[in-house]
């Protein structure tokens, strides 16, 4: 009854009044709005070269079409395929070992009291975030090459040395500790936020109960977590197709080409280095398209399970 009161009172004030009043803040979110329209939407017209010939010369209005000529040569590529799948393979394996370590690390801090002893170990897990991924790579290739500090200690305690940068088996699981260590503490920023909006009243009952600590977490604590868990996913899965150039460019190496050929680099050799910008748009509206319909398929499942979705 009070909130249809307040409905009622501001349709009776005036536009001139209304406008009068909020103007700076319709002032303030003109600005994100122009950025959006300009750099984020706009450019989108230009997706429309992965149907034409694109001729630099003649733009892109007067390119001549060309259909799904781009597509077909794409998916009839053997080497678009292997890009293909090494994508999936890296993008599933980061969602398996790597979604649940910061919900993990998140739901420990949290438990921890001693409010130093959180902070700091906060802030030196969300530090290799500010790391570029050249950075990162340099440090990789220092631990895990032939002549790095981890075989070195292998050698030293009589272990056979292992080819980790060199092997395309072992390489795809120091990408996902690669990927854990540099975004994991990004991640973890926004469960504890989530953990903080929790009630602590549920878990206070579920203790007098006689439940243990690890009984709380389980059944207390990630619950009430759970949509923003769910939403984090959707996220995740929307871009399962979709991969970072700099991670898998700067990681790779001749030796694990097979596994580190992913659609990012294969449209950087193929379609950018070549100069066939054309190609190079039609894979990216693939990965685009595909994208979409992931979150969306996905956002209807976490819906029918109870979940509220991103929309």
């Amino acid at each position: 009854m009070k909130e249809k009161t307040i409905k009622e009172k501001a349709r009776k004030i005036p536009f001139k009044v209304y406008v009068r009043n909020t103007w700076q803040l319709y002032l303030m979110l003109l600005i994100p709005v122009i950025y959006m329209l300009m750099f984020r939407y706009k450019p989108m017209i230009g997706g429309i070269i992965a149907f034409k010939k694109f001729n630099v010369f003649a733009g892109i209005w007067n390119s001549p079409w060309v259909g799904f000529a781009h597509f077909k040569e794409a998916f009839g590529s053997k080497d678009f395929w292997n890009a293909l799948v090494n994508t999936l393979i890296l993008n599933i394996g980061d969602l398996i070992i790597g979604f649940p370590v910061p919900v993990l690390i998140a739901v420990f801090l949290f438990e921890i009291r001693n409010v130093h002893i959180r902070k700091a170990t906060q802030t030196i897990l969300y530090l290799p975030n500010f790391l570029s991924w050249v950075i990162i790579a340099g440090i990789i290739t220092q631990l895990f090459s032939t002549s790095g500090l981890v075989n070195d200690i292998f050698r030293k305690v009589g272990v056979r040395e292992v080819n980790f940068l060199s092997s395309p088996f072992i390489w795809r699981f120091v990408y996902w500790f690669a990927g854990i260590w540099q975004s994991a503490g990004y991640s973890l920023i926004i469960y504890l936020a989530a953990l903080t909006a929790t009630d602590p009243s549920l878990g206070e009952a579920a203790y007098i109960d006689g439940a243990t600590r690890l009984q709380r977490i389980a059944h207390v604590t990630i619950p009430q977590i759970r949509p923003t868990i769910s939403i984090m996913l959707i996220m995740q899965l929307g871009k399962i197709v979709s991969i970072d150039f700099d991670r898998p460019f700067m990681m790779g190496n001749t030796l694990v080409k097979s596994a580190a050929d992913v659609i990012s680099t294969y449209v950087y050799s193929v379609g950018l280095q070549a100069g066939r910008f054309d190609f190079a748009t039609a894979v990216g509206l693939f990965q685009s398209v595909v994208g979409i319909i992931m979150i969306l398929s996905v956002n209807q499942i976490s819906k029918k399970m109870g979940e509220e979705g991103i929309m």
